[in-house]
């Protein structure tokens, strides 16, 4: 399975998602905003299948951590995720570094399946690459 890491200040979320890929076998670690995140790929070296990172957070956000992410880890697939309509608009912008942006509140099912694909996008990259 992959390994992902999951990037959210909501505890609740942040554990919701978590949990729930574990379930489908994956590898995941988790940090609880950008930085923290950052700082987990750097001393992983980047080797993550997936990078999923609620986009609003304090201390460095998720559009900040796609720019510095995608900039070092050019094999990282990206997928954000928001509650807030304005924060999804500033992610119009990402086409090119992301996978997609799910929308808050997901169920379970929806979450997984948008992984899901974003790994699925990836392993499609690394056939034609």
């Amino acid at each position: 399975m992959a390994r992902i890491l999951v990037t959210e200040d909501d505890d609740a979320v942040r554990m919701f998602v978590s949990r729930a890929l574990m379930m489908d076998g994956h590898d995941v670690l988790t940090a609880e905003d950008g930085e923290d995140a950052l700082d987990v790929l750097i001393r992983e070296k980047g080797a993550f299948d997936l990078l999923l990172t609620d986009i609003k957070m304090p201390i460095m956000d998720g559009i900040a951590l796609t720019h510095a992410a995608a900039s070092q880890y050019r094999d990282l697939t990206i997928l954000l995720m928001t509650g807030f309509a304005d924060q999804r608009e500033r992610a119009d912008g990402l086409a090119e570094l992301i996978f997609d942006v799910v929308t808050k509140p997901f169920s379970l099912a929806e979450i997984r399946h948008s992984v899901k694909c974003a790994l699925n996008s990836n392993n499609l990259r690394s056939a034609v690459a």
